[in-house]
């Protein structure tokens, strides 16, 4: 089971990755842009996910995801730590997020972490 030690390892092994505390928890960065946070005394961490996907993706698991009430209006989505698989799953998870934050020329820059392939 990932811990907040393994998010902190996963995120910060992204490229242009710097962490930041912020609203008293670490935050993850990418080009000065935040692509996940480790709130609720780091047993969950919060990433972006495009809204029509995270309704589904809740739906699908609700034992790992859900959204917070005050992120209902934002592209966020929770998930909890001790429901995830493994690190592999940790590192799927904080790379789709990073994607999505990061510039253009800084995706097209790292192919390795690209669309995940559809299986």
């Amino acid at each position: 089971m990932p811990d907040a030690e393994d998010v902190r390892r996963i995120a910060l092994s992204l490229p242009d990755t710097t962490e930041k505390i912020a609203w008293s928890m670490p935050t993850f960065r990418v080009a000065g842009k935040m692509f996940a946070t480790l709130p609720e005394a780091e047993t969950s961490i919060a990433v972006r996910c495009p809204k029509e996907e995270r309704d589904e993706l809740v739906l699908a698991e609700p034992e790992k995801f859900w959204v917070a009430g005050h992120e209902a209006g934002f592209a966020w989505v929770r998930a909890r730590l001790a429901a995830l698989e493994d690190d592999d799953e940790l590192h799927a998870i904080l790379a789709d997020s990073w994607r999505q934050a990061a510039p253009p020329r800084l995706v097209d820059a790292h192919p390795e972490l690209g669309l995940p392939s559809a299986d």
